[in-house]
C-alpha cells in the first residue's frame, strides 16, 4: 500500500471522530449509533497510522520511468482532497429538496388499530408517522378531537398553509424516506426548511395527505436528532 492509502485511512477516521465529537453524526445515522461510530473512528485511525508507518519504513526509491506506478500514486493522492474537505465542512441534514424526489413512507401500511386519544390539558406529542397512521385508521376516529403536537421542517408553502415533513430512517440517511402532511389554517408559511413545532387538531378530508388544522406554529432550531 502507498503512503496515500494510510493517509486516506487516517483522514476517514478523523472525519468520523469529528462527527462524533461535534454531535453532527446524527445528520447521517441513528443517534444511538454514536458509540459504535466512535469505536470505528479509533480503529480506522489506528489502522491508517500503522499502514502509513509500515509503508514509510519499507519505502523504496521510485523508478522515474515507471509511469504506471507513478500515475497510480498520483490518483491515490487525489483521493485525499474530498476527504480533507469533509474535515472543514460537514454536509447538512436532509431537507425539503429530497421530499417528492424519491420514495415516501406509505403510512397506509400501518395495520394496527389505535386507541382513542383521551382529551387532556396538554396536546399529545407524536411523530408524523403516527399522525399519518391515525389519520387513515378509521378516518382519524382515534384522535377523538384531541390536540396534538408535531415537529418537522417546512417542505413548501401551499394555499392556506404549508407542507410539514420529517424523514424516517432505519439505519442511516441513505435509506431515508419522508413522511409528509399538510398544515392548514395558517396565515402564510415559515421559510422553506425551517423547523417548526405545530399544535393543532386532525382535520378530515385531506385525502392521501393527512391534514392538521393548526392553532399554533412555533419556529424552533433544528433538533439534535432530525429523524424519526
Amino acid at each position: 500500500m502507498t503512503p496515500a492509502g494510510g493517509l486516506i485511512s487516517l483522514l476517514v477516521g478523523a472525519v468520523l471522530l469529528r462527527l462524533e465529537l461535534t454531535g453532527s453524526y446524527g445528520r447521517y445515522v441513528r443517534v444511538g449509533m454514536g458509540p459504535w461510530l466512535a469505536v470505528t473512528a479509533v480503529a480506522v485511525i489506528v489502522l491508517g497510522l500503522v499502514t502509513l508507518l509500515r509503508t514509510l519504513r519499507h519505502a523504496r526509491p521510485v523508478d522515474v520511468h515507471d509511469h504506471h506506478r507513478g500515475g497510480g500514486d498520483r490518483m491515490g493522492w487525489l483521493l485525499l482532497a474530498p476527504i480533507a474537505a469533509l474535515l472543514l465542512v460537514a454536509p447538512p441534514t436532509l431537507g425539503s429538496y429530497g421530499v417528492g424526489r424519491g420514495s415516501q413512507v406509505d403510512i397506509r401500511s400501518g395495520g394496527a388499530v389505535f386507541d382513542s386519544l383521551a382529551r387532556r390539558s396538554e396536546p399529545a406529542t407524536m411523530t408524523l408517522l403516527e399522525f399519518g397512521q391515525r389519520a387513515l385508521d378509521r378516518d382519524g376516529a382515534s384522535f377523538h378531537g384531541a390536540a396534538v403536537q408535531l415537529t418537522g421542517f417546512v417542505a413548501g408553502a401551499e394555499a392556506g398553509g404549508f407542507r410539514l415533513a420529517r424523514y424516517q430512517i432505519a439505519c442511516c440517511a441513505a435509506d431515508a424516506a419522508p413522511v409528509v402532511l399538510r398544515v392548514v389554517g395558517t396565515r402564510g408559511s415559515p421559510a422553506r426548511d425551517q423547523w417548526v413545532r405545530v399544535t393543532g387538531t386532525f382535520q378530515r378530508g385531506g385525502g392521501e395527505v393527512p391534514e392538521l388544522a393548526a392553532t399554533s406554529v412555533v419556529e424552533i432550531p433544528a433538533p439534535d436528532d432530525p429523524y424519526e
